[in-house]
């Protein structure tokens, strides 16, 4: 995991190497941007030349036609809830089947000044209807979500309408990826020019409510490259840094055109998985004391010489597991699998999901390690061939030792 030579205990090295990972994030992403327009701009003559790309028409289609009110309206009920999450609810590694070693312990041991794997956050939950009442269940098939909000689906020329509650302590909104809004459903306070109505959705109160209405025009569906269906995303940005760090996100999914069922899910996808990549750094959550109070076992005050305390407080989750306590994901072989993939976070979020014993095909590119930085998505589509359960992780090695792996099975 990168830790100075020097340091004796590999406690003491994952905490000086909390300090660094800044910088060398990001500087590794600085060189991924720089090699990233170099080829682009290596290739710029070729690209010019692909088929279509000279034709007015594909412009237009890039850009998408203005919205058409010519779908369905469909209602969504999501509350912000507070939750107790376990990062590691089998209290075991389950990737390698053994206890948890030091190294892991790391994280998920409670103690005097440790919080463990248990942390207060504040999630997105789906209800039945406006009375906030009834939590709509999720299906056993979709057990592995974890902390993410539930997925919201529409095609092209739909509108979607959102009753938001918060039940929080904090102040939370629902700021869309991708879709058309207008400020009043933003979700987003800054200085805009707004005032009044416009400002509702910006920070919706402990016990308020707020309809987000967001309409789903050619811009927002899939482009000329992309299949029948493409990611968006949905999160808190009252403060964008600690809600999501609380937990406050969730997916998105638009259909083309005429290509959606009609509960929202592509006609031509016959599983739909969806995972998210983020170191969750709960010293940024505004729940960080609130939880150290309820879990650590004593608590202790914090001690600002414990520089220990912070690294213990970086979860390498997927979708809100570490050490592959996610519940497992079941494929069929020969179906056809579509993976979206997102990441939140900061620097140190330079992620690359690998599929152990199967492939994908990203924008018409086959492989098996796609990359991610925060706030990014990816759509990645999956024909499994290979029977078996197979490791799903990110390939970066300090992430690797830290728990940030899952797996998924194939079944004939």
């Amino acid at each position: 995991m990168s830790e100075p030579e020097e340091v004796s205990s590999p406690k003491a090295g994952r905490t000086m190497f909390a300090r660094v990972r800044l910088i060398a994030g990001a500087v590794v992403i600085t060189l991924g941007l720089v090699l990233t327009g170099v080829a682009a701009a290596s290739s710029g003559s070729s690209m010019s030349a692909m088929p279509g790309m000279n034709d007015a028409n594909y412009w237009n289609d890039v850009g998408g036609a203005p919205f058409a009110n010519n779908g369905v309206t469909r209602p969504y009920f999501i509350a912000a809830d507070p939750v107790d999450w376990d990062y590691a609810p089998l209290h075991m590694n389950a990737i390698t089947g053994e206890p948890f070693d030091d190294v892991a312990n790391t994280y998920v041991q409670s103690g005097p000044g440790r919080i463990g794997s248990t942390y207060v956050k504040c999630l997105y939950r789906a209800y039945s209807d406006a009375s906030f009442k009834h939590l709509v269940p999720r299906p056993a098939a979709d057990g592995y979500f974890g902390l993410l909000g539930p997925v919201i689906r529409a095609e092209v020329g739909d509108t979607i309408r959102v009753s938001f509650r918060n039940n929080c302590s904090i102040p939370a909104s629902m700021h869309p990826h991708g879709v058309f809004y207008t400020k009043s459903s933003e979700g987003a306070p800054y200085n805009d020019g707004t005032n009044g109505a416009d400002k509702a959705d910006d920070a919706v109160p402990t016990g308020g409510k707020h309809t987000y209405i967001w309409q789903v025009p050619e811009r927002a569906g899939p482009g000329p490259s992309d299949g029948s269906s493409v990611m968006w995303m949905y999160h808190s940005h009252t403060d964008e840094v600690g809600d999501t760090y609380a937990g406050l996100m969730g997916p998105m999914v638009v259909t083309r055109r005429g290509m959606a069922r009609p509960d929202g899910t592509p006609k031509d996808v016959d599983r739909e998985i969806f995972e998210m990549y983020s170191v969750m750094n709960d010293n940024n959550s505004p729940f960080l004391d609130q939880s150290a109070q309820k879990f650590e076992t004593p608590y202790q005050a914090p001690d600002p010489g414990d520089e220990g305390f912070e690294e213990s407080n970086l979860m390498h989750s997927i979708n809100g597991y570490v050490f592959g306590n996610q519940p497992l994901v079941n494929l069929k072989r020969g179906q056809h699998v579509r993976w979206y993939v997102m990441s939140m976070g900061t620097e140190v979020d330079l992620h690359t999901p690998h599929w152990h014993g199967n492939d994908v095909t990203v924008a018409g590119m086959r492989m098996d390690v796609v990359d991610l930085l925060p706030a990014s998505m990816i759509v990645a589509d999956m024909v499994p061939d290979n029977p078996g359960t197979y490791l799903f992780h990110c390939h970066v090695n300090d992430h690797i030792a830290a728990g940030m792996l899952t797996r998924y099975n194939v079944t004939t």
